[in-house]
Order: C-alpha cells, then sequence, then structure tokens
C-alpha cells in the first residue's frame, strides 16, 4: 500500500509539467520532407558561388618554403605572441597562433612585408594566391607555397535556434543546414517552413523566405551560405499561445499538487 501511494505521489509531481507543453505535429518540424513517400531520392548538385576579394576585406597570407629560416622572415607576423609593427596596410595583430590580417584597401590592394603592393581586386583566394606566389617566386625564395584565406567573412543567425550569434565563415561551402547547426538547430518553437534570409547583393538587400521542411531547399540559390548573411528564425504563434498557457495554468497546477501531496501525506501517515 505505501509502495503504491509514493508511486502515486511521484506521478502527480512529474506529470503537470508534461501537461503543460505544447503538442507539435510531426510535419510542421520534421526537415527536407519530400513530396512523395520515396525512400531514395537523387538531386543535382550545386556548386557554390566563390567568394572574390573586395575593398575592405581582411585576408591571412601565409608563405611557406624549403627554407626554414625564408619560412620565418616572410611569416614574422604569424607567430604565438603579441606583437606589433610598422608596415603600412596591416590590419590584426596575431595572438595564439592567429595570422597576421591584410587589409584591402579601397583600390583592391594589399600592402604585403617584402613583397610590396599586391593588386587582388575582384580575385579568388586561388588567384590570390597564384599572383603572391609569382611575385615571391621572382624576389626571394623559389617554388613557394602560398595560402590566403578571409578573416572577416562571417554570418548571423537569429531567433529560435539553441545558440544565436555571429559566426566565421570559413569556406563557400558552408551550407544552411549546417549554419544552423553551428547555431544550435531550430528549436521546437521555431518556424521552419517560414526562415527569413538577408543578403546584400551588388548594393542592394535581398529578403528572402525559405521553407526548411521541403526538399527543394537543396536546390535553393540560398543553400550555401556567403559572407554577411543573416538567418532569422522566427517564433510561432504557438510559442507565445503555450507560453500564456503555461502561466494561466501553473497556480491551478500547483495548487493542485500541492493538495495532493497534503492528503497522500496524512494518508500514509495514517498507515504507518
Amino acid at each position: 500500500m505505501k509502495k503504491l501511494i509514493k508511486s502515486v505521489l511521484l506521478l502527480l509531481i512529474v506529470l503537470p509539467p508534461l501537461f503543460l507543453q505544447s503538442c507539435r505535429n510531426m510535419r510542421e518540424i520534421a526537415l527536407f520532407q519530400s513530396a512523395d513517400s520515396l525512400t531514395y531520392k537523387q538531386m543535382p548538385r550545386l556548386q557554390p558561388e566563390v567568394a572574390r576579394i573586395q575593398p575592405n576585406d581582411i585576408i591571412a597570407i601565409t608563405v611557406s618554403s624549403m627554407d626554414q629560416k625564408s619560412n620565418e622572415i616572410l611569416n614574422f607576423a604569424n607567430v604565438n605572441r603579441l606583437y606589433t609593427t610598422t608596415f603600412p596596410g596591416l590590419a590584426i595583430g596575431g595572438q595564439n597562433g592567429q595570422p597576421l590580417g591584410y587589409m584591402v584597401d579601397a583600390l583592391g590592394q594589399v600592402q604585403v612585408p617584402f613583397i610590396g603592393q599586391v593588386s587582388l581586386n575582384n580575385k579568388t583566394l586561388s588567384e590570390a594566391a597564384d599572383v603572391i606566389r609569382q611575385m615571391v617566386d621572382s624576389t626571394l625564395v623559389a617554388n613557394p607555397a602560398v595560402n590566403v584565406r578571409f578573416l572577416n567573412h562571417k554570418f548571423s543567425v537569429l531567433g529560435e535556434v539553441g545558440r544565436p550569434g555571429t559566426f566565421n565563415l570559413l569556406d563557400d561551402r558552408t551550407t544552411l543546414p549546417e549554419a544552423l547547426a553551428m547555431a544550435g538547430d531550430v528549436g521546437i518553437f521555431g518556424n521552419r517552413q517560414w526562415v527569413m534570409l538577408v543578403r546584400e547583393n551588388q548594393g542592394n538587400q535581398d529578403i528572402v523566405r525559405l521553407d526548411l521542411t521541403r526538399d527543394d531547399i537543396f536546390l535553393s540559390p540560398y543553400y550555401f551560405i556567403r559572407n554577411g548573411d543573416v538567418i532569422y528564425i522566427e517564433p510561432l504563434k504557438e510559442k507565445a499561445t503555450a507560453t500564456d498557457r503555461r502561466v494561466q495554468l501553473a497556480p491551478i497546477v500547483l495548487s493542485a499538487v500541492s493538495t495532493s501531496i497534503v492528503i497522500l501525506t496524512f494518508i500514509i501517515n495514517a498507515f504507518k
């Protein structure tokens, strides 16, 4: 008898919060649903637009060769400490192994120490690496390896996600699902059928609405994330309704639980 009463008491404590949760239709939260019931579907593979260097970009440039001494000179700033420098055009100081950032000026040029002024306007990262490689090869060391990457490319995720914030865009192949995963995924009250994406496009702002519950999202021109993209997951109306319902029912449920605990406690003491 005592065991049964204790079990009922436990249920009274655990169940009320569950009743206060809002129910969601599975089709409203499942992603990438197909219009048919096929278990396999092959879709064409999109290619992302390759980012090009623009004025005010900040890029990292590292040069390596078989000559260790030359490497130290060419990459003097890429050290695991703070430093200062008087070279023009340097944008960011390195710390904890982070490479030095070179600010691209209004003409699309960067001033690289020991190399000189390099024009990189509207070039891809691989094209920029080729230009710098040729300049280093002709003046400093033979057959150098050059790596160029962006340091200031970012995107933001706001709204009903686990970790809203701004994130580094590491490459051109970061997809919308990957961006949302970095932000902690869409919350239970996030509207997956009405995702807003804001993108700067040739001086204008493109504002589009995307439906993550459809599998044709893989064919969208907005599937791959670009620098400066802002993704907003708006909350469902159910969130406000569920919140109001919890506020309204909470006193009633707590009162009922408290009363039940008092009664059951009295019964348990009576059987002792």
